[in-house]
Parts: structure tokens; sequence; C-alpha cells
């Protein structure tokens, strides 16, 4: 029998698995991936990390091996305007480190987090099987026995779901989610340019919604672009010159002439917030728990919070001999994870609905904010130090801490 099942072999899937076996190497951890096992390498996307969640990753020994691939976030420049608009008027800017040596985030391809997380699981002996699906489980009282596609069944004290935002497994719980649609769809792409970035990130509020010009290493960026739905579906199967044109738009000129690189695709957005993140030997993580707007780029960060503290809630009750799928025990990773995902939920929600506008007044009010914000340096650093997580209260694995 199993002490914790993972479903889901994505980065927090896998992240939470290591956590877990690093501290606790008594334990049998085992994760299940629904795709086949090379499709990983084939995401061609790339994700915000913040401090925080880099502290965690040097923990589980596996940032060294993401750095690399890394690029450092050196500063961030939002806008406010129209595409139309011959000039971008700069409202507010981000600049510094969270402390000496640490910039408030980097920029990291998902192959390479994969990868490290991938051998850091190896090495730790935890068994990863690809191509089968959950299709049930019953909570016998003691122990959880999960059934999958391949005709397979396994006992586990503790089902951890990853399996993203339609999460199977919290369908089959029973957990209800409040979920709304935005209407509007974020296209992933990335480009090179003449000029470097010089580890710039800019996120420019269009009326269609947020433009995100992301620095990734070497003189390439990763966009993620903000459009109406049915605007975003038209644009992802234009040909090149129809694209690159729109996006040059959207771009500007500062770092020369784009071209994309790789393939572009577009996902829809929206809000989904699971109603609870545990039940009886079963607890949500990531996307399975919260899916949210990334107009703020915190939704994978939200995903490392979540590995960090239920693999603290995990080991500590281990160590204490208590049953670590029992709901009791699950009710602290409940609680320490909820309000700050409820808060990052309407946040985000909040934004993005006061930018994806061409409303004048509203405009004009927002700008106003802005302009305050960046005149005051203290609470701009309240913003910096909230952006990247730091916390002198928060799980030990995002302070740099062994569990």
């Amino acid at each position: 029998m199993l002490d914790m099942l993972v479903v889901g072999g994505g980065y927090v899937g896998l992240a939470a698995a290591v956590a877990v076996k690093q501290a606790a190497p008594h334990l049998a951890v085992e994760v299940v991936e629904a795709a086949p096992e090379h499709v990983w390498q084939k995401d061609e996307r790339a994700s915000a990390i913040i401090a925080a969640a880099t502290r965690m990753l040097e923990v589980l020994g596996v940032w060294n091996e993401i750095l690399p691939d890394a690029q450092p976030i050196n500063r961030m420049i939002v806008t406010d305007s129209r595409t139309s608009d011959p000039v971008r008027p700069v409202f507010l800017t981000f600049d510094g480190e969270v402390e000496e040596g640490r910039p408030f985030a980097h920029m990291v391809p998902n192959v390479s987090m994969v990868r490290a997380l991938r051998g850091a699981a190896e090495r730790l002996g935890i068994t990863i099987r690809h191509g089968i699906r959950a299709t049930g489980f019953t909570n016998t009282g003691s122990q959880c026995q999960v059934s999958f596609s391949d005709g397979s069944t396994t006992q586990t004290r503790l089902l951890v779901a990853c399996d993203g935002v339609r999460s199977k497994l919290r369908d089959m719980a029973g957990i209800k989610t409040v979920t709304w649609e935005y209407g509007q769809s974020g296209i992933v792409a990335t480009v090179s340019h003449e000029r470097p970035h010089q580890g710039v990130a800019e996120e420019h509020f269009l009326p269609s919604g947020p433009f995100a010009i992301l620095p990734l290493t070497g003189s390439r960026s990763s966009l993620v672009w903000t459009e109406r739905t049915a605007d975003a579906d038209r644009l992802v199967e234009s040909d090149d010159l129809v694209f690159e044109d729109e996006l040059q738009r959207r771009f500007g000129h500062k770092l020369g002439e784009i071209q994309v690189v790789g393939g572009r695709k577009a996902f829809p957005l929206g809000l989904t917030l699971a109603r609870s993140f545990v039940a009886p030997r079963l607890a949500l993580a990531g996307d399975a728990a919260h899916g949210i707007h990334p107009i703020s780029g915190q939704g994978l960060n939200l995903g490392f919070k979540d590995v960090a503290a239920l693999a603290q809630t995990v080991v500590e009750a281990d160590r204490l001999g208590l049953d670590i799928g029992a709901l009791d025990v699950l009710e602290r990773y409940q609680t320490w994870r909820r309000f700050d995902t409820f808060r990052m939920g309407v946040t985000t929600d909040v934004l993005n609905r006061l930018f994806s506008n061409d409303n004048t007044p509203l405009r004009v009010a927002r700008d106003f904010g802005l302009g305050i914000v960046e005149r005051m340096p203290k609470l701009k650093n309240f913003f910096i130090d909230q952006a990247a997580g730091k916390s002198s209260e928060g799980p030990s694995l995002l302070r740099g801490e062994a569990i």
C-alpha cells in the first residue's frame, strides 16, 4: 500500500511528491500521469517563478539545475494604453531585488522545471507511471482504493489531485467549484527580437486585456497576450504575416524586429475556485484547487505554495504518528491555503475587470491610482514583497528551510 499517490505529473504534482519523499524517505510515494511519457518535452511555454518558489526549489535540490535556463526579471514596467496610441506612458515600475542576489522573479521554461523535478523524483526512488488515468476511488476508512484506466488498482493513505483545472478527481469527490468565464483567451507564444531586453518585463493594459512581455534567456521573450476569445481564435489560426503584424502593433518597436519562435496556442481564461481543498483521504493542489487569470503571473506560484503547505502538513503529521490522510490532518493544509488563494482569485478578477475595458472615466481613475503607487516607495516595496511571496510565517520550504 502507498502512503501518498499523486495524480498529475506536471511541475506541481512532481514537486509535491519530491517534497514529501525528501523530508520523509520512509513514506511510499508514487505519481501517475495521464499523458504519454515524453509529451512534457514538447511544452514550449515558460512560467514566472517568484523568489519564494525558487527558495523551495533550492531546498528540493533542483534550482541549480534549472538556473542556467532561468532569466531573472530585473524590472517590471506597467503601462495603460490603447493599441492605436503612438506613445505608451509608463505609469508604474518595479525595480530591485527582494534580497541581495535574488530578484523577485525568474522566467523559467516549463520543460526545464519538469526535467529537473523528474530527475529528483527518480533519484528519490519515486515511481512515475505514464499513460494511465484515475477512473475512480473509494474511501474505505483507513485507506483509499484508486482504480485506473488500464484496469489496475492501488491502495493509498492519501490521494493528491494535481490533475488540472478540470480535475476529474475533484468531481468524483463531489467537491463543487465557484466558476465563471471571462470571454477571453490567453495567446501564448515565444518571440525573438533584435535588441536585448535587459531582463525587463512589461505589462501593457490594453482594452481587450493585458499584454505581457516576459524576458527569456538570450534575445527572446515569452508572451501572454489576452484577447476576446473570438479574436484570439482568429489570430492563432491566421498566417504568420497577419499574426506577426498584429503582434508588432502591441509589442512595439523598442526591441527591433520580432519573429515568432515555435508554435502559438490560445487558452480560454476564467476563474475556478474549489469550495473545499480537502476531503477524507483527498487533497487538491495546483489548478485542481484553483485556476485564476494570468494577469498577475501567480497561477503556478499558487500551486507551489500548495506544495509547500501540503508537504509540511503531511510530514509533520507523520512525525507525530498521525494518519496523514485523515480529514482533521488535511484541514490544516486547507486552513493554510484557502484564504491566500481566495484573496489572489479576487485580486486577479478585480484587476482584469478594472483594466480590460476602454471606459474613459475608469481609465483616468486607474491611471491616477497607478501614479500614486509609483510615488510611494514603501507601498511599492510592499507590493514587490507580496508578489515575491516574502513572508516570515509561511511554510518552511518557501522560506528556504527544510521541513
